[in-house]
């Protein structure tokens, strides 16, 4: 896969610019959805076969590469900052659970299993994620290598399932602790994409679903991180404890109720030994809460 910067800006930033709801995931929206997302803070969007046969605009700016799977990085977007497109590997590619050497397993769909609605199905196409691309930017504080599955360490390339729509809430979440007057650098992700293989047998499985949002890359379990290695105390009462991932939830629950279309889960855990409290945050489409969300 290329990495390739592009420098046509008269029409780069002309389209970028002007497209809206053209390019966002077909959800129903609140509001029109900007390439800069709803948070304003997207820097990538996920371009599959349909959406470049969809909106002609794509397949203006990007040209014949808008088909193909890569990077492709318009260097001065509006606002001075870069701004990629990524073209995803169809999910044709994937044979007997694999791409090439990379292992990712068999979504509940291919196996026969009845699935409760579309968003369950199996994912339109991957990212294919190298050393080369894995720190391109999909957001102002979230880039691709965030998101990979944690295993196979020496494989590449990897192969991601992202949805837009999570990086999006994750930078509103952040935006609403800030706003509200909480020291919050970051939002580290502990887990976002979960190959099928790896969310049943791969890490720490206890409690994981086998219709996990994981496996669908609209889901990441976070914490607030401001240098420790940890949930930080957002509740300045030294300590860490489930009462500061109350506040994380507490944030992506305001943010679900300003844009309706963003909804989904919300799940607080406590810390172990391996980790400290989380918070599961996902866009699955339909409010969810559990651990006393």
């Amino acid at each position: 896969m290329k990495h390739r910067k592009s420098t046509v800006r008269t029409l780069a930033a002309a389209a970028l610019a002007a497209a809206t709801v053209a390019v966002a995931p077909a959800r129903a929206t609140a509001q029109p959805d900007t390439l800069g997302g709803r948070s304003g803070k997207l820097r990538a969007r996920f371009v599959s076969l349909e959406r470049t046969l969809t909106f002609p605009f794509l397949r203006r700016l990007l040209g014949d590469s808008s088909a193909r799977p890569g990077v492709y990085t318009v260097d001065e977007a509006p606002g001075g900052r870069p701004f990629s497109f990524i073209g995803l590997v169809p999910f044709g590619e994937k044979r007997n659970g694999r791409i090439g050497p990379y292992r990712i397993g068999f979504w509940p769909a291919e196996k026969g299993r009845a699935v409760r609605s579309a968003k369950y199905g199996n994912p339109q196409g991957f990212i294919e994620v190298t050393p080369d691309n894995k720190d391109t930017r999909v957001s102002e504080h979230f880039k691709l290598a965030d998101f990979l599955t944690h295993d196979q360490v020496r494989v590449w390339p990897k192969y991601l399932v992202l949805d837009e729509a999570l990086v999006d809430k994750l930078e509103l979440v952040l935006a609403d602790l800030r706003a509200r007057g909480y020291d919050a650098k970051r939002l580290h992700v502990m887990s976002g994409f979960r190959t099928p293989q790896y969310n049943a047998t791969g890490g720490e499985t206890a409690g994981r679903a086998d219709l996990s949002r994981h496996q669908y890359g609209d889901a990441a379990d976070v914490w607030v991180e401001n240098g420790a290695g940890r949930m930080a105390d957002l509740n300045r009462d030294g300590r860490v404890d489930t009462r500061d991932a109350a506040i994380l939830a507490e944030a992506a629950d305001r943010v679900e109720r300003a844009h309706p279309e963003l909804a989904g889960g919300v799940g607080i855990y406590r810390a172990n030994r391996a980790h400290g409290p989380f918070v599961h945050i996902d866009v699955r489409g339909a409010r969810a809460r559990w651990g006393h969300a």
